[in-house]
């Protein structure tokens, strides 16, 4: 079994589920008293959203790359960074070690397609869903993403970053994204991306009708796979 690297703590619930999800995918797989092994160093979620509103993303590549090393020097055979935003800085990640990234815009897209869909819609914080860096990554696999409009974008920000992050699932706000999400649908979105592991606390299959690709647990099964291959 090879040992899996993670950069956590955006946010500590986005953590939590890759921590608690990798231990129970090895148990399913393995049974008895297995579980994975793992090297997990986690950031001050405060000091990246703060660099994060002030734009200083140089800065923070340069903290999940120290992260990342120290990641490596700790024997993890390949790397995940637990947080779909932050992949904008994932290049400046992959530069700083010599283990691989597994990136989770690739593992998504080979998601997709396998599923015979080549249109999503595509939720997740204003910054994954304005920037091109997920998006452009998608459609480098031949995966059109679909984002919601832009008077939609503070709002799923904000349920996030002000409830998701703290643990706090409210009705009303599901019934608001379930509607984003139908309207995604109506734009010829053939499946939807939670593109925010947070989002994954919200949102189910059995909330909508259009097929669900949680993000982190297409990550999770894919660093299970390679792992234990």
């Amino acid at each position: 079994m090879e040992t899996i690297g993670l950069i956590g703590g955006m946010s500590w619930e986005s953590s939590l589920v890759y921590y608690r999800d990798l231990n129970v995918g090895v148990q399913e797989r393995l049974g008895g008293l297995s579980s994975p092994k793992l090297a997990l160093t986690t950031v001050d979620f405060a000091e990246v959203t703060d660099l994060e509103d002030d734009e200083r993303w140089d800065q923070i590549g340069s903290l999940l790359a120290d992260a990342a090393v120290r990641v490596e020097r700790a024997g993890a055979d390949f790397l995940l960074m637990c947080t779909t935003t932050f992949h904008k800085v994932a290049d400046q990640v992959e530069e700083a070690v010599e283990i691989p990234l597994l990136h989770l815009g690739d593992v998504v897209a080979k998601a997709v397609l396998d599923a015979g869909i080549t249109t999503v819609g595509f939720i997740g914080t204003k910054v994954a869903m304005t920037e091109g860096f997920f998006v452009d990554r998608l459609a480098s696999h031949g995966v059109k993403a679909l984002v919601p409009d832009e008077r939609h974008h503070d709002f799923l920000n904000d349920a996030i970053y002000e409830e998701l992050v703290h643990g706090h699932v409210l009705p009303r706000t599901r019934s608001r994204v379930v509607g984003i999400i139908n309207d995604l649908w109506d734009a010829g979105a053939g499946g939807v991306l939670l593109g925010c592991t947070e989002l994954e606390l919200l949102i189910s299959q059995s909330d909508v009708e259009l097929p669900v690709f949680p993000c982190t647990t297409l990550h999770v099964q894919a660093a299970l796979d390679r792992a234990l291959a």
